[in-house]
């Protein structure tokens, strides 16, 4: 079997020493490296440098949940000491999506206006809607105190720092979905299935019942939203990371995986350096990893080899001004363009709006994105960029000359939108392995397997990998 290639320094090539190297910019290992850091751990994360070029938002989780009291985001933003003044910069949103069908345009936030919503659309009778509301609110909270409780990642856990001393527990109920939850009326399952849809980060499989109950259950919690251009959650975490005393460095093109004795690392042609780690953390899929490392000319270890991603998130990056907004447009808005079709490829589109990148400016950042196969996607990605942008317009009936369309860098390796699902018996909420190798410590964040929470699965996973290599690096 093939394993990291040793690299001995010489007068040439000199050895730079972190605690822990960090392969990738995706936000589970933010949060890891954020977690190493905060215990004194010397950290740095590599990024591909195509990857540092995209816009912020196309990176940003599509709906961040759990910023309240007592959720996975305030508890790991907390833990990890990030001031007050950088968690206020992520402002409550009444509103956390809207969810438009033809006749429908529905706005999704606190129960009472959720509820209200399902019945002036039509969709169901008022005792039927507050049930529904009801029992998708308490299966959201049930599964958040799961969530926290669960050993996903052998040896974590956040539960002390999610619930101090003092806070009342919550009371028990039935893992998964209530009766009404898992056979709503007809009208009402498009909505449910295309709301799932959405915020899942799985590539075509199904949430489990328990994943579907917190999903459908966090964006009646509260969202939040970055109202300056400065904010992002993964600009949040990285500013952490920095005062932390991480780095964060970038590779151009080839690089190669080595290790030196025992120590992992990462170096590439022309360099000067080898960047190694007591520990190194793969923050990328192993499936992108392993086939750019080839393509590239390198050798990668036969522990990196993994299935290639099997669909990808299709994404652009728009500026629109102001005035071609429709009135009322949420922040974030799901689009199921026909409800008699399933919930998934260009038949749901996902836009969220971001704040102008430049103060004064009368245009907002627009992404728009869709979840498609990985085949479709490398045949005919142009024309999948351009149904985007035509969706987007029809959506927009003012538009006409004032959507400009912003480039976005072709990325090999650093690649967090790509998606793919655990494999049969695995997932949450199974536990879920992050060692790769031993002797040198090498560990890899199975992204796939939190991927039916969505943004909170990626918070977890991190927050339980640096519980685990913070463990094992003693």
């Amino acid at each position: 079997m093939r394993g990291l290639g040793e690299a001995g320094p010489s007068a040439s090539l000199r050895a730079r020493r972190w605690d822990v190297v960090v392969l990738g910019g995706a936000l589970p290992g933010l949060v890891t490296a954020a977690r190493l850091g905060l215990d004194g751990l010397r950290v740095l994360v590599v990024e591909e440098e195509a990857a540092t070029r995209i816009y912020s938002g196309l990176r940003e989780p599509f709906l961040i949940t759990g910023s309240a009291t007592g959720g996975v985001l305030d508890a790991c933003l907390k833990a990890l000491t990030v001031p007050l003044i950088e968690r206020r910069k992520l402002e409550p949103d009444p509103v956390a999506f809207q969810v438009l069908l033809p006749e429908v345009r529905l706005d999704v936030g606190d129960p009472i206006t959720t509820a209200e919503e399902i019945v002036a659309w039509g969709l169901a009778k008022p005792d039927v809607a507050r049930g529904l509301v009801r029992a998708i609110a308490e299966a959201g909270v049930a599964e958040r105190a799961a969530m926290l409780d669960a050993a996903v990642i052998k040896g974590g856990g956040l539960r002390s720092v999610a619930r101090p001393p003092g806070m009342p527990r919550v009371a028990k109920h039935g893992r998964g979905l209530p009766m009404e939850v898992a056979s709503p009326p007809a009208e009402l399952r498009p909505l449910l299935d295309a709301e799932i849809r959405a915020l899942s980060n799985l590539a075509e499989a199904t949430p489990p019942p328990e994943a579907r109950g917190r999903l459908l259950g966090s964006a009646l919690e509260g969202a939040g939203s970055f109202r300056t251009a400065e904010g992002f959650l993964r600009g949040c975490l990285r500013r952490r990371i920095q005062s932390l005393f991480g780095e964060f460095r970038t590779l151009p093109g080839r690089f190669d995986l080595v290790a030196i004795g025992s120590h992992p690392g990462v170096t590439a042609p022309g360099m000067n350096d080898v960047w190694i780690g007591r520990a190194l953390v793969l923050n990328a899929p192993r499936g992108r990893v392993f086939p750019a490392l080839r393509e590239l000319g390198g050798d990668p270890p036969d522990f990196l080899e993994a299935p290639p991603p099997t669909h990808r998130r299709v994404a652009v990056h728009l500026r629109v001004r102001r005035s071609a907004l429709p009135e009322g447009m949420a922040s974030r808005v799901v689009v199921l363009r026909d409800p008699t079709r399933p919930a998934e490829g260009m038949n749901l589109l996902s836009l969220a709006l971001f704040p102008a990148t430049q103060a004064g400016s009368d245009r907002v950042e627009l992404v728009a994105s869709a979840v498609v196969p990985e085949a479709l996607a490398r045949a005919s990605l142009a024309d999948l960029e351009a149904e985007l942008v035509r969706e987007v317009a029809a959506l927009m009936p003012f538009s006409e000359g004032q959507l400009a369309r912003e480039p976005v860098p072709a990325v090999r390796w650093d690649d967090d939108a790509a998606l793919s699902d655990p494999k049969l018996g695995e997932g949450w909420p199974v536990e879920a392995e992050i060692r790769l190798s031993a002797k040198p410590a090498v560990y890899a964040l199975p992204r796939e397997s939190l991927a039916a929470l969505g943004m909170e699965g990626d918070l977890l996973l991190g927050w339980r990998a640096g519980d685990v290599i913070r463990s094992d690096l003693g």
